[in-house]
C-alpha cells in the first residue's frame, strides 16, 4: 500500500487548506475514495493507491496559499482536476493576465491556456484554435485590456465575420450598426465583464476600443493596436489574407477559431491550411486548445461528452432532436 506524508509549513495555513468544517478535506476524500487521509497537527498522512496524487494536490495547494492565492472549494476541485491531468496548478494559476474591478483576477486555468497567454505576450500574431468554452476570446480580450492599461498599445480593435449558421446581414432589420450588432455581442459581453459600464462606453466613444465587422477592416493599416479576430473559421481565405495584411507597426493580433464549427458559404474557411502556409514566419504562433481546456460550468463538459459519445455511436452523424 502506498503511503505519503505532507507537512504543512505553519499551523496558520491549516484552516485554509482544510476549509471551513474540513470542507476541502471532504472534497479530497470524495475525489480519491480509495485513499485514507489523516490529519494530525500540521502533518497529513495519506495511504492507499492514490496517495502520491493526494500528496501532490496538497503540495500544490500549499504553494498556491503561500503565493497569496485564495483557496475555496471551487479552486480545490480545479487543482484536483489539473493534477489528474498531470498539469502543474501552481505554475498555471500563478499567472495573472488582468486584474480588474469587475470580478476575480483573470488567469489561465489550464496548461493549454497558459501556453496561449504566453504566445500572446511573445508573438506578433497568435492563432488560437479550439472548441467553445476554452477561453479563446475571453483571454484575448483580457490580454488586450492589460496591454492597453500598460500603454503597450493605443487602441483595441475587436472584429468578427458577420456570418452565423447561414444567415446574412440583409435578412436583419435596421441600419448597418443594428445589423452587425448581434454578431459582435459576444465581444461586447467580454468587455462589460471586465470593465465597468461607464468605462466601456467612454472607451467606445473615444474610439480607443472599436468593435466592428471584419468587412470594415478592408483598406486600413492598424498601427499600435491590439486586434482580435474572433470566430475566424467563418472567414474566407481572401478575408483572412485581407485581415492579416492590416497589421501595422507596434500592433499585435490574436485570431481565434473553432474548425469544427465552420458556417462560411461553401465551407472554405480562412483557417484551412494556414498553419502550413505560415510555418516558419517569425512572430507567428499557433496554439491548439482541446476539451481539457474547457473552463465553463462542469455541466457543459458533461453535455459535450454526452454529444461526443452519441456521435461516436451513430458513426459520426450529429444527434437529431426528435422531441418536437
Amino acid at each position: 500500500m502506498s503511503r505519503a506524508r505532507v507537512t504543512i509549513p505553519g499551523n496558520h495555513l491549516l484552516p485554509t487548506l482544510l476549509g471551513p468544517a474540513d470542507r476541502h478535506l471532504r472534497l479530497l476524500e470524495a475525489a480519491f475514495p480509495q485513499s485514507g487521509i489523516h490529519v494530525r497537527g500540521n502533518e497529513v498522512t495519506v495511504t492507499g493507491p492514490d496517495a502520491p496524487g493526494v500528496a501532490r494536490v496538497l503540495e500544490e495547494l500549499i504553494t498556491l496559499v503561500r503565493q497569496g492565492h485564495p483557496v475555496d472549494s471551487r479552486s480545490v476541485v480545479h487543482v484536483i482536476d489539473l493534477v489528474a491531468a498531470d498539469e502543474s496548478p501552481s505554475e498555471v494559476l500563478s499567472d495573472e493576465v488582468l486584474r480588474h474591478a469587475r470580478g476575480p483576477v483573470v488567469r489561465p486555468r489550464s496548461r493549454g491556456q497558459k501556453a496561449y497567454v504566453d504566445a500572446i505576450r511573445s508573438a506578433t500574431v497568435t492563432f488560437a484554435i479550439g472548441p467553445a468554452g476554452t477561453g479563446k476570446s475571453w483571454l484575448a480580450v483580457a490580454a488586450a485590456i492589460a496591454a492597453l492599461q500598460a500603454r503597450e498599445v493605443e487602441r483595441i480593435i475587436l472584429t468578427r465575420p458577420a456570418v452565423e449558421a447561414g444567415e446574412r446581414l440583409g435578412f436583419l432589420p435596421g441600419d448597418v450598426a443594428a445589423k452587425v450588432d448581434p454578431y459582435l455581442r459576444p465581444l461586447y459581453d467580454a468587455l462589460y465583464d471586465m470593465l465597468d459600464l461607464q468605462g466601456v462606453q467612454r472607451l467606445l466613444e473615444q474610439e480607443i476600443v472599436e468593435v466592428a465587422p471584419l468587412a470594415f477592416m478592408r483598406g486600413r493599416t492598424l498601427n499600435r493596436s491590439f486586434i482580435i479576430l474572433d470566430e475566424a473559421q467563418n472567414t474566407t481565405p481572401e478575408q483572412m489574407k485581407m485581415f492579416l495584411t492590416r497589421i501595422g507597426f507596434g500592433s499585435r493580433a490574436v485570431i481565434t477559431g473553432d474548425v469544427t464549427q465552420v458556417d462560411v458559404a461553401g465551407g472554405r474557411s480562412g483557417l484551412d491550411g494556414l498553419e502550413t502556409l505560415l510555418a516558419g514566419i517569425e512572430g507567428v504562433r499557433f496554439v491548439h486548445l482541446s476539451s481539457r481546456d474547457v473552463v465553463r460550468h462542469p455541466i457543459v463538459t458533461d453535455i459535450v461528452n454526452a454529444y461526443d459519445k452519441a456521435s461516436s455511436e451513430t458513426g459520426g452523424e450529429p444527434v437529431q432532436d426528435r422531441s418536437g
